[in-house]
């Protein structure tokens, strides 16, 4: 087996159910590039008997691959896997029929392991797919013991509406789902030192705020090079590797791109979201079903996420949160700069410095069990959000990005600030905070104690402010 970073439970996850005497339907899912193929690959490797990636719903030439290609193109795979006769399928019913034909005339009684690749893709409109896949794994897969199947794709939302979530002919026929997350910031110093790349910490944790932890987009840095020469190769040299993955990205998920990639640049204009509805009305689209299926789908597939802000009425809230996509839109889309130093020379301006504090705001945000873990709650039941309070001509606002409330009736009101060295409290800092706290008070019940809690890159200096922290946690406690 390769190298493969972290990955250790869904790996003996994998051979658990390889090694089982019964037979397994398994559906793996997770953001595009994020190295579902890889995992199969690695895990099972030598073991697959019959493998088959659907075809992008859409060619390099915008032509539709329809139900004539998908059909030719799994044949095709079938005689590779040495399928001896047979003529090309016209429906998915005949292909599987194919299929199951195969696996039975080279059965031995030995483990069989089917790994469709890119499920959802071969779901094209009006095909049948579903119906023939249904019929498969219900009336022949299902009752074979020593036939595994394993399917996984990018478009999340298919693979849980179809088939964990199912309330159709696959409905609890899936024995195991597992979903792939991005690399954690350990997993990506693990990634880096496997493959003699050397970097600070400091610009690990920057990778992270970019690339948000995809293997795909860091398998791309070089070795030698600086974190910021690394970001220049990737979007501003004459082959930049990730200049047009963002178009590409939403194309490969998505059967309607231009829509999905519209709401997610509406996104990016407010770091607290948007309500369902101010959306809708900012894109001036009808806040309907079809509307409500589109922002299941973002969710599904790790662009966006729905959260209450604490303190605030019912409403639910839409934010971007996919750091790949928050990158592009604030320097690379529209960015018509033909400087292949780019990053190098504007790491220091002052947008790239406002940039950083607000990406490790959302990285810890988004990777808010790394805090708990530092601040030794990990076992402590809690409820994360954000907190905003509008000031007015009279009184200043509050807010805060990251709020741990806890069961154990203490909320941690996180104050997350970036720098490359020791950060240092001042005057106004103090009285912020003082503030922040008193209004967070009126808003909890008696029992609470607000724990003001900093979370930097390298720690607190001592001085006369600093007592206001309760709490402090480092990005070396955060990956230990």
């Amino acid at each position: 087996m390769a190298t493969i970073i972290g990955r250790k439970q869904e790996i003996q996850e994998l051979e658990s159910l390889y090694n089982s005497d019964e037979s397994q339907f398994v559906a793996i899912y997770g953001r595009c590039r994020v190295g579902k193929t890889f995992l199969v690959d690695e895990a099972l490797k030598g073991k697959i008997t019959f493998r088959h990636a659907g075809l992008s719903p859409v060619d390099e030439n915008g032509k539709k691959n329809l139900l004539k290609d998908q059909l030719k193109h799994f044949f095709n795979s079938l005689r590779l896997h040495g399928m001896k006769k047979g003529r090309c399928p016209s429906s998915w019913l005949d292909a599987f029929y194919l299929l199951e034909q195969h696996l039975q005339n080279i059965d031995n009684g030995t483990r069989q392991v089917v790994f469709l690749d890119e499920l959802p893709w071969m779901d094209t409109p009006k095909s049948g797919f579903m119906t023939a896949f249904e019929a498969f794994w219900n009336s022949w897969g299902c009752h074979r013991d020593n036939l595994m199947v394993v399917v996984c794709g990018s478009a999340n939302s298919w693979i849980l509406d179809n088939l964990i979530n199912s309330h159709g002919g696959l409905y609890d026929r899936t024995k195991c789902d597992i979903k792939l997350n991005p690399f954690t910031f350990k997993e990506t110093e693990d990634f880096f030192k496997a493959k003699g790349i050397l970097l600070s910490q400091y610009d690990i944790l920057q990778t992270q705020m970019v690339l948000g932890g995809i293997p795909y987009y860091l398998g791309y840095f070089k070795k030698g090079y600086s974190f910021a020469q690394n970001v220049d190769r990737l979007f501003w040299s004459d082959e930049a590797k990730l200049k047009d993955e963002f178009d590409r990205l939403f194309s490969s998920i998505f059967s309607n791109p231009e829509e999905m990639k519209r709401i997610v640049m509406t996104l990016t204009k407010r770091r607290k979201g948007f309500t369902r509805k101010d959306l809708a009305e900012t894109l001036g689209v009808n806040a309907d079903g079809s509307f409500t299926k589109k922002l299941k789908a973002l969710i599904a597939s790790d662009f966006i996420q729905k959260y209450k802000p604490f303190g605030e009425s019912a409403d639910e809230y839409y934010k971007l949160i996919d750091p790949f996509c928050i990158f592009y839109s604030k320097f690379v889309k529209d960015n018509d700069s033909q400087n292949p130093y780019f990053w190098s020379e504007n790491q220091f301006s002052q947008k790239v410095v406002s940039w950083r504090g607000l990406a490790f705001e959302d990285f810890c945000f988004r990777q808010v069990d790394l805090v708990k873990r530092a601040l030794g709650i990990s076992g402590v039941s809690t409820e994360i959000s954000t907190w905003n309070v509008k000031g007015d001509d009279i009184k200043e606002g509050s807010q805060t990005d990251l709020l741990i409330k806890r069961k154990d009736n203490i909320v941690n009101l996180c104050e997350m600030k970036f720098y490359s060295e020791e950060y240092s409290a001042d005057k106004t800092e103090y009285r912020k905070m003082l503030k922040r706290v008193e209004d967070l008070r009126q808003k909890l019940p008696a029992k609470f104690t607000i724990h003001p809690t900093l979370v930097t890159t390298f720690g607190l200096k001592h001085n006369e402010y600093s007592g206001i922290f309760q709490k402090v946690v480092t990005l070396e406690e955060m990956t230990l």
